[in-house]
């Protein structure tokens, strides 16, 4: 009898065993089963988002550039054809060896009347795009732009990021301000060219400045020449400035740079040698 319920027991005390670790297999697979569905459906979640804000990402960016080999144009942050929608344009006719050169003018420190000079003895083409206290500053540098014969485009009054104004009214008060007073400055109507301050753009803005009859240019080659206190070494330039362009580039550099004002006629001249001419923005538009 004895043996009886200690055999009786042990297999009581299995078949108990076996019903927990039953249970708790069942715990854990359905925990794991849950860690699972959450992670996949944030994976879906994560991806739903990007695909549905595709468009809004592509409209709400700082303007970038993505090159690939040597001598081909690069891609911009848009293609040409969405940008075109909004008369946008960043770059040329890939098949014509042709450059149009562009420059920022933020303020004058010097570096203008050598710029000029070298566009001058090239018979180059150029768009300068001016901010009102660029137009209050170097009233005379504006006229003799123009007297050269280059374009004179619209970069906003203030330099804001214009990408974070959607009321109309306040947009084109940023332009219609440097127009005016270009117009007193000069005598002569601007040019309905406008860049993005910073390159920083959204779809509202692109729509609202083709409402207001402007063209927006971006660019397809520049390279980190902004900053007065560490100018690049004449090698730098020439190797990012040769090594980089392409038919139908739309160049930007700024007239604040000293390397700039250096190297330009150089600069031109090696561009010519690798057989480039010079465009204005206007064929880009017709």
């Amino acid at each position: 009898m004895k043996r009886f319920f200690t055999e009786h027991g042990k297999t009581l005390w299995l078949l108990l065993l076996f019903v927990c670790m039953f249970i708790l297999g069942r715990g854990i697979g359905a925990i794991t089963y849950g860690l699972r569905v959450q992670h996949e459906n944030k994976t879906q979640e994560t991806t739903g988002t990007v695909l549905e804000n595709t468009e809004t990402l592509l409209f709400a960016e700082n303007w970038g550039l993505g090159f690939g080999t040597e001598g081909t144009r690069p891609t911009g942050t848009a293609s040409a054809e969405e940008l075109k929608e909004y008369n946008a344009y960043y770059v040329g006719d890939a098949e014509e060896k042709k450059i149009y050169l562009t420059f920022d003018c933020g303020y004058e420190n010097g570096n203008s009347s050598a710029i000029l000079d070298a566009l001058k003895k090239h018979d180059a083409p150029a768009t300068f795009f001016v901010v009102g206290h660029f137009l209050e500053s170097a009233p005379e540098m504006v006229k003799r732009m123009v007297e050269d014969g280059h374009t004179v485009g619209n970069h906003t009054y203030h330099h804001y990021d214009m990408s974070k104004i959607s009321d109309p009214a306040v947009f084109r008060k940023e332009m219609d301000d440097v127009r005016t007073l270009f117009q007193e400055t000069t005598g002569t109507e601007m040019a309905m060219y406008y860049r993005p301050p910073q390159g920083k753009y959204s779809e509202t803005n692109l729509q609202m400045a083709k409402d207001q009859g402007y063209a927006t240019f971006f660019w397809s080659l520049a390279y980190v020449d902004w900053n007065v206190d560490a100018q690049p070494s004449h090698e730098e330039a020439f190797s990012k400035l040769t090594g980089r362009i392409h038919p139908g580039a739309v160049v930007l550099l700024h007239n604040t740079s000293k390397t700039n004002g250096e190297i330009l006629d150089e600069l031109l001249t090696k561009w010519e040698e690798m057989g480039y001419t010079f465009g204005k923005l206007e064929e880009l538009v017709q």
